[in-house]
């Protein structure tokens, strides 16, 4: 049996990188233990989110289908930060456990090139540092020209509940026990990452008259940029807010030798920022409450999910600690928290392409390069489906730039920065993130999309259709002005803005606190869809900090035009402080810019790697 490309694993990942690669005409097998569980969601059944909510707006604009698939599956959705900037202003849905895998599996179902086969692989085929393709369990072998490892936490898990450890991944399912010693016998380095999940609860166990509701955006939102939202606002399901109270903590404290980790029975790191209950309590002691969410998990069965509290705590501890929450006084647990530990290799260890840098056509995507989300995983199977098919078709690969996309900065940390505990997208991370909003995901990467050939004629005239529209409604504005009659100083004065004593182009006038296109369209016919005038007014009002934004572009730009060539041998930089020399070697960065990202490159050591590359390279400044 042979395949173009084969892509191991059915997670997020793995359902993004095969569609990816099948629909760029590549004969394509999806290879799962389980079929049941493509696209399932082990933890919190939601999509989105600060940062991550602008991940999957990039996934659908370069032509995924997590986007599609989420605005078919939820039962509420909400815009988040509206209240604040456009930089932080994000989608956040909660999907239905059920739904969300049946869209996905059908999407993936109706794809001519792509089979999807119920197996697990134990082994990977490499000659002469090459892939080859894969060994099955019944030690079948399947030929391949290019690799996708998407596993999530299936390599080598372990489900922890206070001392015990049970061998498994997510829901006591079958691991899979000897993959990642195959990658290990390849040269890789292995390391061993955790996470967890919290309980769920049963419906009608809970009080929720204790607690304050958490409603949908009352706007139609959806996170595709080609359908009109399929739900009704006013539908939607409600989610609910509770706090943790001293009780809790005490619990907590009580018991904490009993939890898994602190009682020593964790190898791996947690998410730094999406730790246990008991690791909030113990890091944050000056905290008296920490919130929690309690969320439905899905329309076809009763259990609720409570978003917080993970553990790793044993049994009769886990009912102490559920019982001391305001309205959960009565909870019924129908399932328990829990940890789990897997393998992964060193991010360090992979290209920006995400093809492995000791095998050659063997790409990586999703938890087992040290990442923790469904969308971060979408979107590296994504890249890695899109550059796998580029490989084999002799095209350079497809890499984001940090002020192209978070999806940029994600994989730009995990190959020059590694990490050593599971990676979470914040928008903190982004140093561009104000041009890399929610908004304008489509201009900014639809144009990839279409490239690569994921994006239709039709979808891609429709952006064309909507820069169009942007530029003629930024030229209406600066080209017409707004005469001050006593009519328009009486509509001023009734909204309280202040009233120019001169007439102003409406450019001008956008350019004011308080004043918007909206608030214009009294006075003139300003007939344009509601996301183009958003775009326009986000690009006016924020013009002075978008241009220093580009100027820092600019310099980034720079440094990255600036390439190092691929056989430098950095022994013979002289100078170069050990650590240094030790990272440059180990991450070999390809272009300067990239080098100055490196935990433990200084700017001195930039300065002597930039005057050695333009001595021996004949680099220009």
């Amino acid at each position: 049996m042979n395949y173009e490309i084969i892509v191991v694993g059915g997670g997020h990942a793995g359902c993004e990188a095969a569609n990816a690669a099948s629909k760029l005409g590549f004969k394509t097998a999806l290879i799962t233990a389980n079929i049941k569980n493509i696209a399932d969601m082990p933890c919190n059944p939601s999509i989105g989110g600060t940062a991550k909510g602008i991940i999957v707006r990039e996934i659908d604009a370069l032509g995924g289908l997590m986007g599609k698939v989420a605005d078919k599956s939820h039962f509420q959705i909400k815009m988040l930060n509206n209240a604040k900037g456009p930089a932080v202003r994000s989608l956040r849905a909660q999907a239905d456990k059920i739904t969300y895998p049946n869209n996905m599996l059908k999407e993936l179902q109706s794809i001519e090139n792509l089979d999807i086969i119920e197996a697990m692989v134990e082994d990977i085929i490499v000659k002469d540092k090459q892939i080859k393709g894969v060994i099955l369990e019944n030690k079948q072998e399947i030929a391949c020209q290019a690799l996708i490892l998407t596993t999530g936490t299936y390599l080598k898990g372990t489900i922890l509940v206070g001392d015990t450890k049970t061998p498994g991944g997510p829901h006591g399912e079958k691991r899979s026990n000897f993959l990642s010693d195959a990658l290990k016998r390849e040269g890789f380095t292995i390391q061993r990452l955790k996470t967890g999940t919290p309980q769920r609860i049963k419906k009608d166990s809970i009080d929720f008259s204790q607690m304050q509701e958490e409603l949908g955006s009352p706007e139609p939102l959806t996170f595709n940029h080609d359908f009109p939202a399929c739900y009704i606002p006013s539908e939607q399901e409600k989610c609910y807010l509770l706090y943790t109270n001293e009780k809790t903590h005490e619990i907590i404290r009580q018991n904490l030798s009993k939890s898994s980790m602190y009682g020593g029975y964790v190898e791996g790191v947690g998410p730094r920022y999406c730790p246990s209950i008991e690791d909030k309590i113990v890091r944050f002691s000056d905290k008296e409450r920490h919130q929690l969410f309690l969320e439905p998990e899905s329309k076809y069965y009763d259990d609720w999910y409570l978003q917080g509290f993970s553990t790793s705590m044993p049994y009769d501890i886990q009912e102490q600690m559920v019982h001391s929450l305001k309205g959960l006084e009565n909870a019924v647990i129908t399932k328990y928290a829990y940890a789990i530990e897997y393998d992964a290799i060193d991010p360090l260890q992979i290209k920006a392409s995400l093809e492995t840098k000791l095998v050659a056509n063997l790409f990586t995507a999703g938890q087992i390069n040290g990442t923790s989300g469904y969308e971060e995983a979408a979107a590296q199977g994504l890249m890695a489906g899109i550059n796998a098919a580029n490989k084999l078709r002799n095209k350079e690969p497809l890499i984001l730039k940090r002020n192209e996309a978070y999806i940029g900065v994600l994989i730009d940390d995990l190959v020059t920065k590694g990490t050593k505990e599971p990676y979470r997208m914040l928008t903190s991370r982004a140093e561009f993130r104000l041009i890399l909003r929610h908004d304008n995901a489509d201009l900014r990467l639809r144009k990839y999309g279409y490239e690569q050939g994921l994006i239709t004629q039709e979808q891609y005239q429709k952006l064309l259709n909507k820069e169009q529209k942007i530029a003629e409604l930024k030229e209406f504005l600066q080209n017409n002005k707004l005469k001050i009659t006593p009519e328009v100083e009486e509509a001023f004065k009734s909204q309280n803005l202040s009233v120019s004593n001169m007439s102003l182009s409406l450019e001008q006038l956008v350019k004011r606190p308080g004043i918007t296109i909206v608030f214009l369209q009294q006075f003139f016919s300003i007939n344009y869809p509601k996301d183009i005038i958003e775009q326009v007014e986000i690009s006016i009002k924020y013009d002075g900090y978008i241009q220093k934004t580009y100027k820092e572009v600019d310099k980034l730009l720079k440094l990255e035009s600036k390439q190092i060539p691929k056989d430098i041998d950095y022994s013979k930089v002289k100078n170069l402080a050990s650590e240094a020399r030790q990272k440059l070697q180990q991450v070999r960065p390809e272009t300067i810019a990239q080098a100055t990202r490196i935990s433990g490159v200084n700017p001195s050591d930039i300065s002597i790697l930039s005057i050695y590359l333009k001595k021996e390279y004949n680099k220009n400044e």
